[in-house]
């Protein structure tokens, strides 16, 4: 019988094979393509692109609704009945989903929201984290767990770069995309998660190829990364070459368990395809 019950957003990226290992549950954002709205992760992540392509417009994207928390609420909570659900969420500034928690959880007393701050990559690392850490330690208490979320959340770092400009500049995610110019078209420009907002910070000049591999030895060391784990974010489009020099990079430099996360439908259509990303923990809470 398990205390905790992790869930979280369909934008974290999970990996079938984490989600199914640690019995995280997930709630489906959405993708708009015209009047059409689907599930994020109920389709091709190429159809966002595709649908770029022939339009001309972006689709929307939109946070989970109450709806859809009143279903993932009752079909857990009917699954286990005696634990109680830890919902790590997606960055609440950045989408609706936490407000709409909120309001599902109102008539139900064994919930527990936590803003992870993050977004894809990095959200999926302070949630497989706490999975580790609840498997390690199931009988802590809440103010425990809680205190373990909030050193993980603090610790975790992530930066990436659109593979396309436009996506971005259309998704309107980015608070400061302005000062960038229009020049930056034809540069790397470095977005940062600070603060659970998606902040430009620098321009890399160059290649993917060499931009990422530099961006990746500035990102270890301005963060004092552990080498324990490091996750690369991307999405379809980021050549194999890239993919295999900067693993060849991290495993040259100690990092043990390495993964790619595959950005889905949502946090691609922001960012466009062949995006890079990397993310990683301060060597304090390693």
């Amino acid at each position: 019988m398990r205390k905790y019950i992790i869930l979280a957003e369909t934008g974290a990226d999970i990996p079938s094979e984490l989600t199914e290992r640690y019995g995280i549950y997930t709630v489906p954002m959405h993708v708009s393509f015209g009047a059409e709205t689907k599930d994020d992760g109920s389709f091709p992540i190429d159809d966002v692109f595709d649908y770029y392509k022939k339009s001309g417009k972006l689709p929307r994207t939109s946070g989970c609704n109450v709806t859809d928390f009143d279903r993932i609420f009752d079909e857990i909570h009917e699954k286990h009945p005696t634990s109680r659900i830890l919902y790590l969420a997606y960055s609440a500034v950045t989408t609706c989903s936490y407000q709409s928690a909120a309001i599902s959880a109102q008539s139900r007393d064994y919930i527990t929201a936590f803003d992870t701050k993050q977004v894809s990559a990095g959200q999926c690392m302070v949630v497989i984290l706490m999975a580790r850490f609840l498997e390690a330690n199931p009988d802590a208490d809440l103010p425990a767990v809680l205190k373990k979320a909030e050193e993980y959340r603090d610790a975790c770092h992530m930066g990436f770069f659109p593979g396309d400009l436009d996506y971005l500049r259309a998704g309107g995610r980015v608070s400061n995309i302005a000062y960038l110019g229009a020049k930056l078209l034809s540069l790397n420009p470095l977005i940062e998660i600070v603060d659970g907002q998606l902040l430009a910070t620098k321009k890399y000049r160059g290649t993917m190829d060499k931009a990422a591999r530099k961006l990746f030895a500035e990102f270890i060391e301005k963060h004092a990364l552990s080498r324990n784990i490091l996750y690369f974010a991307y999405s379809p489009g980021l050549s194999e070459k890239t993919r295999k020099d900067i693993e060849n990079q991290a495993a040259a430099l100690g990092f043990q368990e390495i993964r790619w996360i595959q950005t889905g439908s949502v946090v691609s259509t922001h960012s466009g395809p062949g995006a890079f990303g990397v993310c990683g923990i301060s060597q304090k809470q390693d």
